[in-house]
């Protein structure tokens, strides 16, 4: 199955790109409200399932027992810039279990986050593992490692007692049978799982609802869900997509980036869950399509600090635009009827 084209990438009155890609929208009950493209296929959500990889480091008592509030249970769900604030937070998060930047092992890379990565080189320092933009994840197993009382190293291996509760919390929200036959290795050395969208929307409709959970896990998944949409800075950092969309409807909405095009969200007041991937990874197509869905259901951010994500700007060098980057008019038009019956 070839899927559709979604968005559309223009330079003066031609379309010189196209993204094609597939979106999954279930209701509170799990019920599908939209499908476009192969929803069943497999795919990796990455960094999309931070949420759901957090909800051990809750249900455990672990991040009572250290005294984690709304900030340090953004940063465990987060994909963040590397900056000042996110490394910081990571590092006194491993403090807590008397553990540092050494125990992470998710690898090392600049902070994405420009002026981060010149302030480093200008001070003449390198970065570390607490700038990777998992390290707030990792920490959160290395704290839910040290409070289960078990050794944290080889904490991302399939056979860690912290990555078997993450995938049996994987399991349980999407319904799936997690094998090796559909695993694979995260950037961050972590495993990760081929999941169907329609899966990953189901998985997020019960993390803002709580259906089909125990009630320890529904409370848990709706603290995450809460912290992120408390601390979006947190969750990602400066001109990013995550933090810009969260912070235009406090309370309302959450969205998590996944890497190679994938975009998971939920609105909680409606119970809905949402699953994208943009088929060629790229980022600028699998933002546009989950900005259309969102401006779909909540048209007011259209005038507002989000405006500009709706359909970003092809410049010139010289910042002259000559192009944008847009959904295609039958993926809004099957957004809206859906908003629509909502209202």
């Amino acid at each position: 199955m070839t899927n559709p084209v979604l968005v559309e990438v223009t330079r003066g009155s031609i379309v010189e790109s196209r993204h094609r890609g597939a979106i999954s929208i279930v209701d509170s009950e799990g019920r599908s409200l939209l499908s476009v493209g192969d929803i069943e296929r497999g795919v990796f959500p990455r960094s999309a399932v931070k949420l759901i990889q957090a909800l051990p480091l809750v249900e455990s008592g672990a991040a009572d027992a250290l005294g984690f509030g709304p900030r340090e249970l953004a940063l465990a769900c987060a994909s963040h810039n590397g900056e000042e604030i996110h490394v910081g937070l990571a590092g006194e998060m491993l403090a807590r279990v008397g553990r540092s930047a050494a125990d992470l092992e998710c690898g090392t890379h600049a902070p994405t986050d420009s002026a981060s990565a010149r302030t480093l080189i200008r001070l003449g320092e390198r970065p570390n593992t607490l700038h990777n933009n998992c390290s707030g994840k990792h920490a959160g197993f290395v704290c839910l490692s040290c409070h289960l009382g078990h050794d944290p190293k080889g904490y991302v291996t399939p056979d860690h007692p912290v990555q078997r509760e993450v995938t049996a919390a994987l399991e349980a929200l999407t319904g799936m049978t997690l094998g090796p036959d559909i695993r694979a290795t995260d950037g961050c050395s972590i495993p990760t799982f081929a999941i169907p969208l329609s899966r990953l929307a189901v998985a997020y409709s019960r993390a803002a609802t709580g259906r089909d959970l125990p009630a320890g896990r529904a409370a848990a998944a709706q603290r995450l869900m809460k912290a992120c949409m408390a601390e979006p800075y947190l969750v990602a950092g400066t001109k990013r997509f995550c933090t810009d969309a969260m912070s235009a409807l406090p309370g309302r909405l959450f969205v998590k980036t996944g890497a190679e095009g994938v975009y998971s969200g939920a609105i909680p007041d409606l119970g809905i869950g949402i699953a994208l991937k943009c088929d060629d990874g790229a980022t600028r197509g699998a933002e546009t399509m989950m900005a259309a869905v969102i401006a779909a259901f909540f048209p007011e951010i259209a005038d507002g600090p989000f405006a500009p994500w709706l359909a970003p700007p092809v410049d010139t060098r010289s910042g002259v635009k000559v192009g944008e980057i847009r959904p295609v008019t039958d993926f809004i038009e099957s957004i809206h009827k859906v908003a629509a019956s909502f209202r």
